[in-house]
């Protein structure tokens, strides 16, 4: 492998899991919002007498952040498959991880970069998710208004 190859693949390699870290920040972040958001809509409306068109609303909102919390946690659960990273390294030599790393560093890259996807996918869904369960829980809110009138 020339010096500039294996540059070039380190370099992606390290790309690639620092996408896969910012990628689970934004998880962890949009999954403390959602619970913020579950709590607090179930604090306020758990006491009040809505109609039924505000409860249908208000529990199709809470049921799509239900799902989006779901699609968050499933993109941060580890992967203890050993295909690559650290579950693959717990099970060599120090010999063999010196011989792994420097043979299937591309294998490895291409390994993250299809886990990154996955992970970016599952994050844009959930945000989606998010983004209806949210506009539902207005509608909820309006309509609860709207009939106190």
């Amino acid at each position: 492998m020339s010096a500039a190859l294996g540059r070039d693949l380190t370099a992606a390699h390290a790309e690639v899991k620092a996408e896969i870290a910012r990628t689970d920040g934004k998880t962890s972040l949009l999954l403390a919002f959602v619970g913020a958001v579950l709590a607090g809509a179930w604090t306020v409306g758990h006491d009040l007498e809505l109609a039924w068109p505000a409860r249908i609303a208000g529990g199709a909102g809470l049921a799509l952040l239900l799902v989006a919390a779901g699609l968050l946690l499933r993109s941060v659960r580890p992967s203890l498959g050993g295909r690559h990273g650290f579950p693959l390294w717990a099970t060599l030599t120090a010999e063999e991880i010196t011989e792994t790393v420097s043979r299937d560093l591309a294998a490895d890259v291409a390994g993250l970069s299809r886990l990154a996807v996955g992970k970016f996918t599952t994050l844009r869904r959930a945000v989606d998710l998010t983004l209806a369960g949210g506009a539902l829980l207005v509608l909820a809110a309006v309509l609860a208004i709207g009939g106190a009138a």
